[in-house]
């Protein structure tokens, strides 16, 4: 339908132009060839012939086309706004109009050179250049980012806002470009409003960009599960369609969520931020809550946090003055009263047990260590239970027996790459194949049909990327939802721009994200 809707309105632009051509004493033919159209415009409206070159820059070209066009409107007579936003939004129904109409007349440049605009022109030009340049900025170039949960603990806090650097892996063009401006899925102020229109989608396309993704880059992406969400509080990515669906029942959840469920383009899926562990051909895997690459031992970044068993001789930790003299801030994913509410929870616990559950780096697990008051500090593993089923895990088979600390080993497809087609396996590449490579797979008499044809293999058409928080035991990860397929990439977080918990943390204003 998308498809169809553009080849109207580029009929509709071209066959207006071919009017509006002959109208200004051009052969209309002209009107018909890319690029060659504007250059006859410039020539026409005396205007200088750097303009024609400046149009071939990516992104920002399309905005001097449309200026070019606004130019040549005016040499008919049309000064005002609303001539103006004719051109830009509808120029296939309004140049047929220019083009055709006995009405309309050419006037050539001689028409611009006495137009002055009004105060309120001037103020309705700067505002709109200023939403298309800062619309361009924040789609192609860079977009700010609040962290919104403690999944990245420590490494990135709660009310951290982040630069995310949509060049280093190359700008990803809208495959839904039609939207309010500067809000991603919802209207401002509204959670039941769409922000966008799906009549029109684009293939997926994405320009060059300044590297490739690497290990452990912090990277910006539309959430893969996120595509279909229960559009209430509370559920959303935070509680998602598909574990409603995989713990109840397909028609019981749409019996009882069916008028708030939503289906979001990809690239209007939220926001999520994740380490990428593991890229394109690598082989993961995950052995008691220590992750290996190609069967190495990955890196393990500076701040990632894994829970503690920490025991003491019967007295508490004092951590107050733990935060006080090491600057180790115990802490859940809450804020405010929620992270005091917390605090008071492990005083509880602890009086029971006489042991704390914390999640702590391995730097921060070494100062506790030290305390005179503390016997034991051990990393906890959550262990192999093959009795228990796992269905929350991915790819959601009881079989693997597959958990958050022993996980794989998993290929990560690469584009081009082939696999062997298995009943053991195609519980880990369905969704790959059907949702976001858009093949239809089914089973017939133990035979796998990918479009209707009898397939054993399959070669994959876009690179995958396995995200995990670096709160490894907190963190609504790959683990849960599988691959991250190159297409759902926003871009690189770059740096902290500003920081906020009971006032501004300034040790983390304009800090790198390592």
């Amino acid at each position: 339908m998308g498809w169809i809707v553009f080849l109207l309105a580029t009929i509709g632009w071209h066959i207006g132009m071919y009017g509006m051509f002959k109208k200004a004493g051009m052969a209309p033919w002209k009107a018909l060839v890319p690029f060659y159209n504007t250059w006859c415009i410039i020539q026409k409206s005396n205007i200088r012939r750097v303009w024609f070159y400046l149009q071939l820059i990516p992104i920002v070209g399309q905005v001097i086309t449309i200026w070019l066009t606004i130019h040549f409107v005016m040499q008919f007579g049309r000064f005002s706004l609303a001539y103006h936003a004719l051109t830009v939004f509808f120029p296939f129904v309004y140049f047929p109009y220019l083009g055709f109409s006995k009405n309309e007349i050419w006037r050539g440049p001689v028409a611009t050179l006495h137009y002055r605009k009004t105060v309120l022109r001037e103020w309705a030009d700067a505002a709109t250049f200023a939403v298309v340049a800062a619309t361009l900025i924040r789609t192609f170039v860079f977009e700010a980012y609040a962290i919104p949960s403690g999944s990245m603990e420590k490494t990135l806090l709660v009310n951290d806002y982040l630069f995310v650097n949509k060049m280093a892996y190359g700008p990803r063009i809208p495959t839904t470009p039609l939207g309010f401006p500067f809000v991603h899925n919802t209207m401002p102020f509204s959670q039941t409003t769409p922000s966008y229109s799906t009549v029109l989608q684009l293939d997926y396309r994405r320009l060059p960009g300044l590297q490739k993704i690497k290990r452990n880059d912090v990277v910006v992406f539309n959430l893969p599960q996120g595509d279909t969400i229960v559009n209430l509080p509370g559920f959303g990515s935070a509680r998602p369609y598909y574990q409603l669906v995989r713990e109840q029942g397909r028609q019981a959840v749409l019996g009882q969520y069916g008028g708030n469920i939503w289906v979001h383009p990809f690239d209007k899926a939220d926001n999520y931020i994740k380490r990428c562990v593991a890229v394109a051909g690598d082989t993961l895997e995950v052995r008691k809550g220590l992750v290996y690459i190609n069967g190495h031992k990955g890196d393990n970044p500076e701040f990632t946090q894994q829970t503690f068993v920490v025991k003491t001789n019967g007295t508490p930790i004092d951590f107050d003055n733990l935060l006080t003299n090491d600057h180790i801030e115990i802490r859940d994913d809450g804020e405010g009263e929620e992270r005091e509410q917390y605090q008071q929870q492990l005083q509880e616990s602890f009086a029971n047990s006489h042991e704390y559950v914390l999640a702590l780096t391995q730097n921060d697990a070494a100062t506790i260590r030290k305390l005179p008051n503390v016997t034991a500090v051990d990393r906890y593993v959550i262990p192999v239970n093959p009795v228990m089923s796992r269905v929350e895990i991915f790819p959601y088979d009881s079989a693997k027996q597959w958990n958050e600390d022993h996980y794989g080993p998993l290929y990560i497809p690469a584009k081009g790459a082939t696999v062997v087609l298995t009943q053991e396996n195609i519980c880990i590449y369905r969704r790959l194949i059907t949702v976001y490579e858009g093949h239809q797979l089914y089973e017939d008499n133990g035979q796998f049909m990918i479009d209707g044809k009898s397939a054993s293999t399959y070669t994959f058409k876009y690179n995958y990327y396995w995200m995990m928080g670096d709160n490894r035991h907190n963190s609504q990860d790959s683990r849960f939802w599988g691959f991250v397929p190159e297409t759902h990439i926003v871009g690189k977080a770059s740096f902290t721009m500003f920081s906020w918990y009971k006032g501004v943390r300034w040790g983390r204003m304009l800090r790198g994200i390592k």
